[in-house]
C-alpha cells in the first residue's frame, strides 16, 4: 500500500512539472507569476527527486520493463535537475540542461505508455501496441516541437527589424511628435511615460555576472557620450544657448537616457551638468532596454521598454539580490529576453542605425531636412555587407558593425559563448576622450584599432605636372540630389560626369616598380593612392564636421632638406593642420558662409565640399612637387594618413572658447541666430570646472593611420627628361585598380580607363580589369565600347553580378530592355538587397510603361530604405501613370521633403572666394602644392605640443586654419 500512495503521488507530481516544464521553456517571461512558477517547479522537483531515489530503489518485480526505464530515466534527469539548481543553467552549460529536459520526457515517455498499456488502451496486439507507442510518440514530439518552435523561431520572427513603405512627411510624424516628451529625438516609451533616470545610473549592478563586460564599458565611449564629455557638453551648452533646450533633445535621444527619459533635459544643462544623471552616460540599461526598432531611419527611432522587475537586480538588499541572482542563474532566459532581443544579433547593422544614422529637420535647425552622419546605408550597399552588387572589393564573408567594433575577446563572464563575448569597449576611432580622461589603457585600445590596417597609403605614380596648378575636369564636384552633409556611396547613383572626361597622362608607375626619376628644375606630379581595406562605412565615419584627418606628404633628400611639405602641422606640430592639406572631411557652412566647426550641424544650410572615401574603394590625390636646383640625389617621399579627434579649433572651443568681444553678460546679440554665428572667439576661458580629468585646453595626439616611404632618383637640369614607364604584373593588379578607382571617383575617366588597362595587360583573365573599363565607359556614355569590355568579363564569369549590372545598364541605354531586365535580375538573385540595382529594373519597367510591376521593384528598394529619393521619384511617376493622383502626391512629398535645395550653393561663393584652399579642395581634380619653406630647413621629428590660447576668427577653417 505504501508503494501504491508513493506511486500515486510521484504521477501527480510528474504531470505536474510536465505541464509546467511547457509553460516555462515555451513562454519565457520576465514577470512575478513566471518567476514564481520556476521556484514551485525546483520545489517541486526536489520533492520528487526524494521519492523517486526512494521508489527507484525499491522498484517491485511486477513494475513493466517499459515503466521500470520510464523511473530510472526520471531520477536521472532529476538528480541532474538538482545540480542544475546549483549550478545554474548559462550558455556555456545549457547541453546540461537540454540532457535533463531529454531524459525527463523519455521518462515521461515511457512511464505514460506503460500506463496506457496497463489499462488496456493502446490494444493487445504488439502491433497495435507498436502504433499506439508510435503514436504516443509523436504526440509528445509534436508537443515538444511546438514549445520549441514558441521559444525560438515565433520569438525571433516577432522581434526583427523592418522599414515602413511610407516615411512620415515632415519631422512632426516621427517619433511622439511635437507634443511628445522626447521630440525631436524619434525615440519611445511602450508605456508613453518617463523612466525613472536611476535605472539608467545601475550598470555596476550588472557586474556582479558581467565583470569583464562592465569593465570594457567603463572605459568606453558609450559610457562618455554624455556632459562626461566635454566635447559633447560644450556642443550643447552652445546649441541650447542659440537654439533652445527643446530642440537639443535631438541629440539626447541617443547621448543623454538618464536626463531625457525622466524628464530633467527640459532643464537647460548648464543648471544640471554637476548633477550625476548628467554623467551617467549610455549605460547597460540604454541599449539593452530597446524592444523595438521602428525602422533603419536613425535618429532614436526605438522604443524602450521599462521593466520594473530590474529593481530586484539593483536592490540594496542583499537578500533581494540574491534570490534575484539565483533565479538569472537557474533560468537565464526571461533576463536574456528582456535585455538581448533578437534583432541585436540578428539584426545588428539595423539596430545600430537607430543612433548611427540621423537627419535633421524644422525642429532642429529652423530650416528643412538634410541628412547628417550616416554609418548604415552606406554599409548596406557596399561589398562589405554581402548586399551591394556594385562594389570593386568584397570580404572574405560579409561582415556587420559588430564583426569590427565588438570583437569577441576572452572572458568568463555569465552568458560567454565558447569562453568568448563581445567587446564592449566599443573599438573605434576616439583618441580624445581617454586622453581627456587620462585613460591610457583606452587610448592604447583607440590607436591600435586605427593602426590595425585599415587603411593603405601608396605613393604610386609620377608624372610631368603641366602649367596650371589646378585643372580639374569640372567646375563643381558632382553632387548626389539628396539633401546631405555626408557622402553618398554605392547606395545611390554618384552624379559623376556624363560624356567623356579627364585626359590619359604619361605616368611612371609603380613607383618602386620603374626606378621613378624627377629632373631637377622640373615640377613633378605626384599621386598618392589612399585604400579602405578594413573599413565598412565611408572613412572618416561619425561626425566627419569635427576632425582632422589629412594625408601628409613630404619630401627630402639625402642632405635633410625638406624640399616639400603639404599638410604640415602649424606652430611645430601642436597647431591647426595648414589650410591647403588633403583633407578628409565635411566642410559645411552656415547661412553667413561661417564654418560649421562647433559642432553646430543644425546651423548648416550648405556645403563647401565632402571629401570621404567609401568603404571598399580608393582616393588618388595629387601633388606638385617641385625639384629645386639644390636638391640631391635622392628624394625620399614619406606619406602619411594622419588622424586627430578632435580638430584644433572644436578642442580649443570646447575647453576654453567664449566669445572674443562680448559686451554684456548673458546677451548673445544679433551676430548671432539659428542661421549662423558671426561672433569670434578667444580660447582663454575658464578650464577649471571642465569634464575630464585634465583641466586644461588638451594637447591630442595625431595617430598616424598609415603610411608609405618611396625614392626618386634626381637627374641633372640638362639630362634628357625621363621617359614614362610603366610595369604591370598579377601581383599588382590591386594597386592598379585602386589607383583607377581613385580617378573614376573624381570623375577623371580617360586616365581611370588607362589604369584599368594595366589589369588586363597583366592578366586578361581577371574579370575585374575589363568590368571597371565597362563600368568608366557606360559613364562616358559609350555604350557600344563598354559591351564590348563587358562581355570579355561576362566570357570569364557569367555571374559576376557588377559585370551584368554594367552590362544591363548599356542595354538599357541602347533602348534593348528586354536583355537589360534579364541581366538585373541575375544581379538581383544574388543581391536582392541593393537599391541601385531595384531602382534601374523599376526604371526599365516603367519605361517599358509597366508601371504596376515598376511600383513592385520601387516598394521593394523603400523597404531597405524609406528615405530613397530616386524610388519616391520614380513611385510619384508611376502612380501618375497609373492614374493614382493621391499615391503620386505622397511620394511626391516625400521627394520634395528628401530633394538637396540647389539654391543653397550660392551660399558657397563668398566662402570660396575667400579661402582659396577649401576652393581648390572642392574640385573634383586638383593638386596640392608645399608650404613656403625655407632654404635651409631640414627634416626635424615633430616636436612635443602643448596647449595654446590666443583669438580665432570665426571664420577659420574646421581644421583650425587661420
Amino acid at each position: 500500500m505504501q508503494f501504491d500512495f508513493v506511486k500515486r503521488w510521484l504521477s501527480r507530481i510528474v504531470a505536474a512539472l510536465a505541464i509546467s516544464a511547457v509553460y516555462l521553456y515555451g513562454y519565457p517571461t520576465a514577470t512575478i507569476s513566471y518567476f514564481v512558477l520556476d521556484l514551485l517547479h525546483v520545489a517541486i522537483g526536489i520533492v520528487l527527486t526524494i521519492l523517486l531515489v526512494f521508489y527507484v530503489a525499491r522498484l517491485r518485480p511486477r513494475e513493466t520493463l517499459l515503466a521500470r526505464l520510464g523511473w530510472i530515466s526520471l531520477a536521472a534527469g532529476a538528480l541532474l535537475g538538482v545540480v542544475l539548481i546549483k549550478i545554474g543553467t548559462p550558455l556555456r552549460l545549457k547541453p546540461w540542461l537540454y540532457a535533463h529536459i531529454v531524459l525527463c520526457v523519455l521518462g515521461t515517455l515511457f512511464l505514460a505508455t506503460s500506463w496506457l498499456f496497463s489499462k488496456g488502451w493502446l490494444g493487445d496486439g504488439v502491433i497495435a501496441r507498436g502504433l499506439g507507442f508510435a503514436a504516443l510518440t509523436v504526440l509528445i514530439a509534436g508537443i515538444a516541437a511546438g514549445t520549441w518552435w514558441t521559444r525560438e523561431v515565433a520569438w525571433k520572427n516577432a522581434n526583427r527589424i523592418s522599414n515602413p513603405l511610407m516615411p512620415a512627411e515632415t519631422m512632426d510624424g516621427e517619433g511622439d511628435g511635437p507634443q511628445g516628451k522626447f521630440f525631436p529625438s524619434s525615440a519611445q516609451t511602450k508605456h508613453g511615460g518617463n523612466i525613472p533616470s536611476k535605472y539608467f545610473m545601475k550598470s555596476d549592478a550588472c557586474q556582479r555576472c558581467h565583470a569583464d563586460i562592465y569593465k570594457q564599458w567603463d572605459s568606453s565611449m558609450h559610457h562618455f557620450s554624455s556632459f562626461n564629455n566635454q566635447w559633447y557638453r560644450k556642443s550643447i551648452e552652445y546649441m541650447q544657448e542659440v537654439a533652445g533646450v527643446r530642440s537639443s533633445k535631438w541629440c539626447a535621444g541617443c547621448h543623454d537616457p538618464a536626463l531625457l527619459y525622466s524628464g530633467l533635459f527640459d532643464t537647460p544643462i548648464k543648471q544640471i551638468v554637476d548633477r550625476p544623471e548628467a554623467r551617467a552616460g549610455l549605460g547597460c540599461l540604454m541599449c539593452h532596454s530597446i524592444v523595438q526598432v521602428k525602422s533603419t531611419m536613425g535618429q532614436g527611432d526605438f522604443f524602450l521598454e521599462y521593466p520594473k522587475l530590474h529593481e530586484l537586480a539593483a536592490s540594496e538588499n542583499p537578500l533581494v539580490r540574491r534570490l534575484h541572482d539565483f533565479i538569472v542563474r537557474l533560468n537565464p532566459e526571461p533576463h536574456r529576453r528582456t535585455f538581448l532581443k533578437p534583432f541585436m544579433r540578428a539584426d545588428t547593422a539595423e539596430f545600430c542605425s537607430s543612433c548611427h544614422k540621423v537627419h535633421l529637420d524644422v525642429p532642429v535647425n529652423h530650416y528643412r531636412w538634410i541628412r547628417g552622419f550616416n554609418e548604415y546605408d552606406n554599409w548596406q550597399a557596399s561589398g562589405v555587407s554581402g548586399q551591394g552588387a556594385r562594389a570593386f572589393y568584397y570580404p572574405k564573408s560579409p561582415m556587420n558593425c559588430a564583426d569590427c567594433h565588438m570583437p569577441q575577446v576572452p572572458s568568463s563572464d555569465d552568458g560567454n559563448v565558447d569562453g568568448l563575448v563581445h567587446s564592449h569597449r566599443f573599438p573605434g576611432a576616439n583618441t580624445a576622450v581617454p586622453m581627456a580622461n587620462q585613460d591610457q589603457a583606452q587610448y592604447e585600445f583607440a590607436k591600435k584599432f586605427l593602426q590595425d590596417k585599415q587603411l593603405s597609403v601608396d605613393i604610386f605614380a609620377i608624372s610631368p605636372a603641366g602649367k596650371e596648378t589646378n585643372a580639374p575636369v569640372r567646375n563643381e564636384i558632382g553632387r548626389p540630389e539628396i539633401a546631405t552633409t555626408f557622402a553618398v556611396g554605392e547606395e545611390s547613383d554618384i552624379s559623376l560626369p556624363k560624356g567623356p572626361a579627364g585626359e590619359v597622362r604619361a605616368i611612371t608607375a609603380p613607383i618602386d616598380r620603374t626606378d621613378a626619376a624627377g629632373r631637377r628644375g622640373d615640377d613633378a606630379r605626384v599621386d598618392v593612392v589612399v585604400r579602405t581595406r578594413k573599413v565598412g562605412h565611408f572613412f572618416p565615419g561619425g561626425t566627419v564636421d569635427a576632425f582632422d584627418v589629412w594625408l601628409e606628404l613630404q619630401a627630402t633628400d639625402e642632405k635633410s632638406q625638406v624640399i616639400f611639405w603639404s599638410g604640415k602641422v602649424e606652430d611645430d606640430g601642436k597647431g591647426p593642420v595648414e589650410p591647403g592639406a588633403h583633407f578628409y572631411r565635411s566642410l559645411q557652412i552656415d547661412g553667413h558662409g561661417n564654418p560649421i566647426n562647433k559642432r553646430n550641424a543644425w546651423a548648416t544650410r550648405s556645403v563647401v565640399y565632402v571629401h570621404l572615401i567609401p568603404p571598399g574603394a580608393a582616393d588618388t590625390a595629387h601633388f606638385r612637387l617641385h625639384i629645386p636646383e639644390n636638391a640631391g640625389d635622392k628624394i625620399t617621399l614619406h606619406a602619411r594618413l594622419n588622424y586627430r579627434k578632435f580638430s584644433w579649433f572644436n578642442t580649443h572651443f570646447s575647453f576654453a572658447g567664449v566669445e572674443a568681444d562680448k559686451t554684456r553678460a548673458g546677451d548673445i546679440g544679433t551676430a548671432t541666430t539659428p542661421d549662423y554665428d558671426d561672433r569670434k572667439w578667444a580660447f582663454n576661458g575658464d578650464t577649471s570646472k571642465v569634464s575630464g580629468n585634465i583641466k586644461a585646453i588638451p594637447d591630442l595626439p595625431i595617430t598616424i593611420i598609415a603610411e608609405d616611404t618611396k625614392t626618386l632618383r634626381v637627374l641633372p637640369r640638362g639630362a634628357p627628361a625621363p621617359q614614362p614607364k610603366t610595369a604591370s604584373t598579377k601581383e599588382d593588379w590591386t594597386r592598379w585598380n585602386d589607383y583607377g578607382i581613385g580617378l573614376f571617383l573624381q570623375g577623371d575617366l580617360k586616365a581611370a580607363a588607362a589604369a584599368f588597362e594595366k589589369i588586363t595587360e597583366a592578366d586578361p583573365q581577371n574579370p575585374d580589369g575589363w568590368t571597371n573599363i565597362g563600368r568608366v565607359l557606360v559613364q562616358e556614355g559609350d555604350t557600344a565600347g563598354a559591351r564590348k569590355v563587358l562581355e570579355k568579363a561576362l566570357a570569364i564569369n557569367p555571374r559576376l553580378a557588377r559585370t551584368n549590372f554594367f552590362y544591363a545598364r548599356a542595354l538599357k541605354e541602347d533602348g534593348e530592355y528586354d536583355g537589360a531586365m534579364t541581366h538585373l535580375r541575375t544581379v538581383l538573385e544574388q543581391f536582392p538587397r541593393d537599391r541601385v540595382v531595384r531602382n534601374e529594373l523599376g526604371r526599365v519597367l516603367f519605361l517599358e510603361k509597366r508601371y504596376a510591376d515598376a511600383v513592385k521593384e520601387f516598394e521593394q528598394t523603400l523597404s531597405v530604405d524609406p528615405e530613397d529619393l530616386q524610388a519616391h521619384y520614380n513611385l510619384m511617376l508611376c502612380y501618375n501613370g497609373l492614374g493614382d493622383d493621391a499615391k503620386a502626391n505622397e511620394h511626391k512629398a516625400r521627394y520634395l521633403r528628401f530633394k538637396a535645395d540647389e539654391s543653397a550653393q550660392a551660399i558657397t561663393g563668398p566662402y570660396r572666394q575667400a579661402h582659396p584652399e577649401d576652393n581648390n579642395e572642392r574640385q573634383a581634380i586638383h593638386e596640392h602644392v608645399s608650404v613656403v619653406l625655407t632654404s635651409a630647413q631640414t627634416k626635424k621629428p615633430a616636436p612635443s605640443r602643448a596647449p595654446a590660447q590666443g583669438v580665432v576668427p570665426e571664420r577659420a577653417g574646421p581644421g583650425g586654419s587661420k
